[in-house]
């Protein structure tokens, strides 16, 4: 089933003395990228998040949020008063060896983006806290990946359109075929009856000339080709394990089949056709950059 890289999950975990609410947010990216941002408290826990997460997102870039609000009463940030007194006096010393002007304000800021300005929570979390929060996790998990199916549906709806427009543009290039050979001909024999005379002219070899020329440019293999390739190209799209890459590949044959019939074309009715082939093709290529 197709699956976008683009998601959401969220999920709420009510704690005794907090609420921990947990989001994660998904993008397109040819690997795994994962970024957390977690309360200190659970950056023991990091690498167990991590490991369930790729096992269930497998591809993209990832953002995982915890955000703690802290009930009445409960804080899980205070200023550490200690460190904070201290390192204003260092500061202030050292400010006044340099003869920097008394700046009081900017002194405490300096000192406030210190990291040992702040007391942070840093109690283990005890094992039922942390399989609720894990239990948590899996919901947030869950909601992503219905959200991928759902943004899935969607890009597979429109790249199939896609695909099967290109195919329908493949079947106006036949009458074009059939104009372009008599054009060719009557073309070739304009300019031989008008350079050489009619006397020297060796219909039989003129014949065999003629069917190498049509030959070089005959498109009957890259047309079926390419039809092959957008009915495997569907087939892949129903298959049930991640096709993204998968999907690519086969693009870039189709991509590979319609550049040919283009560079065979000798007919403007061809061209155009190729030319909105390709345009289909880099729009499916656009929305398989999103597919997992």
């Amino acid at each position: 089933m197709i699956q976008s890289m683009t998601g959401f999950g969220r999920a709420t975990c009510e704690l005794a003395d907090k609420t921990l609410v947990l989001e994660i947010k998904t993008l397109n990216s040819k690997q795994l990228d994962v970024s957390f941002r977690l309360p200190q408290q659970y950056r023991d826990r990091e690498m167990e998040l991590r490991t369930e997460l790729g096992n269930r997102v497998k591809r993209g870039k990832a953002e995982v949020a915890f955000t703690v609000e802290y009930r009445e009463g409960k804080q899980g940030v205070q200023l550490n008063k200690a460190n904070i007194i201290r390192n204003y006096r260092q500061l202030e010393g050292m400010a006044e060896e340099l003869g920097i002007p008394d700046r009081t304000d900017a002194l405490l800021q300096a000192v406030l983006r210190l990291p040992d300005a702040l007391d942070t929570d840093r109690e283990s979390t005890p094992a039922d806290e942390w399989e609720r929060i894990s239990a948590a996790f899996s919901i947030a998990l869950d909601e992503l990946e219905r959200f991928r199916s759902q943004e899935g549906k969607a890009l597979a709806f429109d790249i199939m359109n896609r695909v099967n427009l290109i195919e329908s543009l493949l079947t106006q290039v036949e009458p074009f075929e059939k104009e372009r050979t008599e054009t060719l001909r009557a073309r070739l024999q304009h300019s031989l009856n008008e350079f050489v005379p009619a006397e020297s002219i060796d219909k039989n070899r003129f014949e065999q000339e003629l069917i190498y020329y049509f030959e070089k440019i005959d498109i009957t293999e890259e047309k079926t080709r390419l039809k092959h390739h957008c009915h495997y190209f569907a087939e892949v799209m129903k298959e049930p394990e991640q096709v993204g890459r998968k999907l690519g590949f086969v693009a870039q044959e189709i991509g590979r089949e319609i550049n040919t019939i283009g560079s065979k074309a000798n007919h403007s009715g061809i061209q155009k056709t190729v030319v909105l082939m390709k345009d289909e093709l880099e729009k499916i290529k656009e929305q398989l950059m999103n597919i997992l």
